[in-house]
């Protein structure tokens, strides 16, 4: 095929750099159908070797805490570079009782970023603490630290930042404002499973770092599941005691605890799944510098920021537009699923409005929650299926952009 034929071929406004061998079909791109998220490619990589391990496990009966949660407790600690990890049933678990096991009180403030999932609340709540909500940074959606620095003088015994849609948040910078106050960081990186910034890895600047392994996480199980990872060893025990009732011995209760454990079913796909994860990682960056390359042009459409030094490992790829619903649903009469992570931050939410917030406390986080639409983005994914998206993302804004401005929304 000559340089012509493909340039006709192409849809108006790509950049020809991103062409990659598999995108010869993609001609019929409006209606190739394009899933949010498809865990086919992931679990079929794993399912012989899983389902060998899971009859194994069968034959021996060892379903709670069976010999493959340790083993994948030494395996993902490891991973991290870290001495220890505990394995529990949910990244929720994994924020709860690392708040706990690092030592919070009744009442203490915790600061967090008013961007985040609403588990990040709920945990410092669970654990009895107080949320000390801080605003977030335009420039990678992550715990503002000037913001927090100052929160921190005010008063407050934890630092709560998370690295949201697997971009770290300025570890470095936080690490110095906790030192200088004196506070304990515990990361929430349920969706950083492998991401860096600065040099600094996730997880080697916090007391306990928490990890999700829920299915589509970038290391996801099939089923909940979670860990934290430190390298205290008394914090780690404490941890191991509370997601076991409370148990430092067999029925010797040291603390009130509860029912935490990583299933060992799980704790098999992970150990199945780990050798993989940096590899999918980097099938996310690749779809990520896709969707780069190819909207980067678009007026009105706001892709995301990524800091110098950081390396991001893609959860999530959100843009934002003026009216992401007209988007989504522009998009979904194309084949093309998308999400909208998170519509309604939680500062706002029901659940909290006891912490006294309103519209307009944390303009940027709202900002972001108004505007964000997430775009697929999964290992697998392939270059025909990004074409597809990004084909329908230029046709909506070439629709929007001929629409008369007085009809024109956002």
């Amino acid at each position: 095929m000559g340089q012509r034929d493909a340039d006709d071929r192409r849809p108006s406004g790509y950049n020809p750099r991103i062409r990659r061998s598999n995108s010869s079909n993609a001609h019929s791109s409006e209606r190739r159908h394009v899933p949010f998220v498809d865990l086919g490619p992931a679990s079929g990589a794993v399912k012989e070797q899983t389902l060998e391990r899971i009859g194994r496990t069968i034959d021996r009966g060892d379903f709670a805490n069976g010999e493959a949660v340790a083993e994948f407790e030494q395996r993902f600690a490891d991973y991290c570079g870290l001495r220890h990890c505990v394995g529990v049933s949910s990244g929720l678990d994994a924020l709860r009782v690392s708040l706990l096991a690092s030592g919070i009180a009744a009442g203490d403030g915790v600061i967090v970023p008013a961007s985040t999932f609403a588990a990040t609340f709920e945990a410092v709540i669970q654990a009895g603490g107080s949320p000390i909500v801080v605003d977030i940074g335009d420039g990678d959606y992550n715990i503002d630290v000037d913001q927090t620095e100052s929160a921190a003088a005010a008063g407050a015994t934890h630092i709560l930042p998370v690295h949201l849609y697997g971009q770290m948040a300025d570890m470095q910078q936080l690490s110095r404002i906790a030192d200088a106050h004196g506070l304990a960081i515990v990361e929430d990186a349920c969706q950083a499973h492998g991401a860096s910034r600065d040099g600094v890895r996730v997880g080697s600047a916090a007391r306990a770092t928490a990890f999700s392994f829920y299915p589509a996480k970038n290391l996801g199980a099939m089923g909940d599941a979670g860990a934290l990872v430190t390298d205290d060893a008394e914090l780690a025990a404490h941890a191991r005691a509370l997601r076991e009732h409370g148990e430092t011995g067999k029925y010797h209760h040291e603390y009130v605890g509860y029912t935490a454990r990583l299933d060992t079913i799980q704790a098999i796909v992970l150990l199945e799944k780990l050798p993989l994860l940096d590899e999918w990682n980097g099938q996310r960056r690749e779809a990520a510098s896709f969707y780069e390359q190819s909207l980067s042009e678009i007026e009105g459409l706001r892709l995301p920021p990524v800091p110098d030094g950081s390396e991001p490992v893609w959860h999530l790829y959100v843009v934002r537009a003026p009216q992401p619903d007209l988007l989504a649903a522009f998009l979904a009469e194309r084949g093309i699923q998308t999400a909208r992570h998170y519509p309604q931050p939680p500062h706002l939410a029901p659940a909290y409005r006891t912490l006294g917030f309103a519209p307009g406390d944390f303009p940027i986080a709202e900002a972001l929650a108004r505007e964000a639409l997430s775009l697929p983005l999964y290992p697998g994914i392939s270059d025909a299926q990004l074409e597809s998206v990004c084909g329908a993302v230029h046709d909506y804004f070439r629709v929007e952009a001929q629409r008369p401005a007085a009809l024109r929304l956002g």
